[in-house]
């Protein structure tokens, strides 16, 4: 049963996050006022996910994120930004926050990137012996347009980087954050080409375990059944590499890359998808006509493999 601990000095902004999780009713929900408290419960309670407040006093968002993530690695945490304080939110992102929901987009967002995390975070751990002694490893798939393959093979990547020892728990979410993003627009905007609003709404419908009627439609009609995404992984322990193309009509680049590294796009209900690629990969690139997106993670730090019984 997944623990999810809330950490807000604003005792409105707690009884409305707890309300808008309410309906998971598996789920066990704490609540901390502010982030002392809330780092000490993370160290008592071992939530599975943490959602904070990111302007707090004493602790705020940006040192409970640097905190946590060098005690609690394996804890991912949300961060709740508000209007004015982006800046503050990149660089809670970078100190290893997992993810972030603008405050005026909660009721829209935050069910889905609760269950996101989770579900990122919930890795198969007798998996992890399979590649102790690999230093290195290359994929490559060719993938229908088919949205019940991104968690498969974001899982996979994510829990071959555990396995080998390539980073830490925080890096291994942000790739698979960046990853998850990068197949959903590559088939959502490249291979079935639908329009903003048509793939927000197959995007919401994916997370609520459904699939929208436009998404299936494309999906039985030329020329979008016969597209493939087709994804390369290199994984060592210096470097991830990830590239991802789809074969649709692509889109003009310019200005994309400014735009996603500027913090009021966090607070954009478009490109939020590109602002977390580049927030959490160190370098990333389009290729001319913007349907192959190159992402790279330069590796830090070691994974803390779990002891082998």
């Amino acid at each position: 049963m997944p623990i999810v601990l809330v950490i807000d000095d604003s005792e409105t902004d707690r009884q409305l996050i707890g309300g808008l999780l309410k309906p998971k009713l598996d789920w066990i929900v704490q609540f901390a006022k502010d982030g002392s408290e809330g780092l000490q419960m993370i160290g008592e309670i071992f939530p599975d996910v943490v959602v904070t407040d990111l302007q707090m006093p004493e602790l705020n968002g940006i040192q409970l994120c640097a905190e946590a993530k060098a005690e609690y690695p394996h804890v991912p945490i949300i961060l709740v930004t508000g209007q004015g304080s982006e800046e503050l939110a990149v660089e809670a992102l970078q100190a290893g926050a997992t993810s972030y929901v603008p405050k005026s987009a909660l009721t829209q967002y935050l069910l889905d990137t609760v269950e996101q995390v989770l579900s990122l975070s919930q890795h198969d751990q007798s998996k992890v012996r399979l590649m102790q002694n690999t230093v290195g490893v290359r994929y490559q798939f060719h993938l229908e347009t088919d949205q019940a393959l991104i968690a498969p093979l974001v899982d996979f990547v994510s829990t071959t980087m555990e396995s080998v020892g390539i980073g830490d728990e925080s890096d291994q979410r942000h790739v698979s954050v960046a990853l998850g993003e990068s197949l959903i627009n590559a088939m959502f905007h490249g291979n079935l080409e639908l329009e903003a609003t048509s793939a927000r709404f197959a995007r919401q419908q994916m997370h609520d375990g459904g699939i929208s009627e436009e998404v299936q439609e494309r999906c039985r009609v030329s020329p979008y059944k016969e597209r493939r995404v087709k994804v390369a992984v290199n994984l060592n322990r210096k470097q991830v590499e990830i590239v991802v193309r789809d074969e649709g009509a692509g889109f003009d680049p310019a200005g994309y890359s400014e735009r996603a590294h500027e913090p009021s796009q966090l607070s954009s209900q478009e490109g939020r998808g590109l602002t977390l690629i580049h927030n959490f990969m160190d370098e990333t690139s389009f290729n001319d006509s913007a349907n192959e997106i190159r992402m790279c993670m330069k590796i830090k730090s070691v994974s803390r493999k779990p002891a082998v019984a």
